[in-house]
């Protein structure tokens, strides 16, 4: 069982560059409590993630540590040239000394992709082909592809990334039927879904990975993801997390009030507006350290998962507010897991 950090690294009150320097110090924080991997999401043109280009974040992430793993989750492929990302990829790979984990995928919001300008209607196709061109680059020394987006001819490619053939990869994973591909391609998956859903993803992954002929004990990281607040007693960690959710709540479905877009639910995540509404559909710890524990407990036993990625920092939460959890966390709750 091993403990990652998901992180939207969305706006708050405070200055940019002083966002940035307080995530980088709960950062270093998590690599001193052995925290298995810093996951950075990618949104644009929204105060729901502030790192729109993950990989500049990543870069500094690289340099304030020595252990932690870290990446994207997820790199919007829809978005990007495939040959400009092998290059940042093989550049953070080796900047970090082979800690990078490649997190890919379509992106939770077509609003995200119009603005771009890219036909939100054809994102799947574009994810895929982007994502073909991207494992050619990163293994081999000429490309040559011929698509419906890109076409190469005999390419050199400079580059090759630190890990072989290319860095882990992470998927998240909304509905049981995306596990056969994730399976058979070896990729870690991560759930933002309720308990029931996860437990059926990680069924299925397991039932793909078998079918596979695939060892049992080498089966990649399945897991899920939520918020989490601890603090001394239930009251004041409600009292912080509700105040924290509502800002982060604000901040996620920015987007989508702005585009009149309400009646549309993000294909892989739909939060309540209510911390206690979030906490009442098991997608948040919140409380005392031995409160969070059980029901850390009875939800990795429940979806039979061997990671849970964790939101310590959201909303306007402030870095004492978040050290404080990740201290709590460290010290009451993850010993329980070794």
């Amino acid at each position: 069982m091993k403990f990652g950090i998901f992180d939207h690294l969305d706006a708050n009150d405070l200055p940019l560059a002083d966002l940035f320097e307080n995530r980088l110090k709960l950062i270093e924080a998590y690599e001193r409590i052995g925290i298995h991997c810093y996951h950075l999401a990618e949104h644009h043109a929204t105060p729901l993630g502030m790192a729109p280009a993950p990989s500049v974040f990543l870069a500094a992430v690289a340099q304030r540590t020595k252990k932690l793993l870290f990446g994207p989750m997820v790199y919007t492929l829809a978005l990007y040239h495939p040959l400009r990302l092998a290059e940042e990829v093989c550049m953070l790979d080796h900047m970090s000394r082979g800690r990078l984990q490649m997190g890919i995928g379509r992106g939770v919001s077509p609003i995200e992709l119009d603005m771009f300008g890219i036909d939100a209607s054809k994102g799947r196709e574009r994810y895929f082909e982007t994502y073909q061109v991207l494992l050619k680059a990163l293994d081999t020394k000429m490309l040559s592809h011929q698509g419906e987006f890109y076409k190469f001819t005999d390419v050199p490619i400079a580059m090759a990334p630190l890990q072989k053939p290319h860095p882990p990869m992470w998927y998240g994973v909304p509905v049981p039927a995306a596990c056969e591909w994730a399976a058979q391609n070896e990729i870690n998956i991560v759930s933002l879904r309720g308990p029931g859903d996860v437990a059926a993803i990680v069924a299925r992954y397991k039932e793909e990975w078998a079918k596979a002929g695939k060892p049992a004990a080498s089966i990649p990281f399945m897991g899920f993801a939520r918020h989490i607040v601890i603090a001394e007693t239930d009251e004041e960690a409600l009292r912080v997390g509700r105040r924290a959710y509502k800002r982060w709540h604000e901040n996620f479905w920015y987007l989508w009030v702005k585009h009149n877009k309400l009646g549309v639910t993000p294909p892989s995540a739909s939060y309540p507006p209510e911390l206690d509404q979030l906490i009442a559909a098991r997608l948040a710890f919140v409380g005392t350290p031995e409160k969070v524990l059980r029901e850390l407990k009875a939800q990795v036993e429940e979806c039979d998962v061997n990671y849970a990625m964790l939101d310590f920092a959201f909303g306007d939460l402030t870095l004492e507010e978040s050290l404080r959890s990740v201290d709590l966390f460290a010290r009451h709750v993850m010993p329980a897991f070794k």
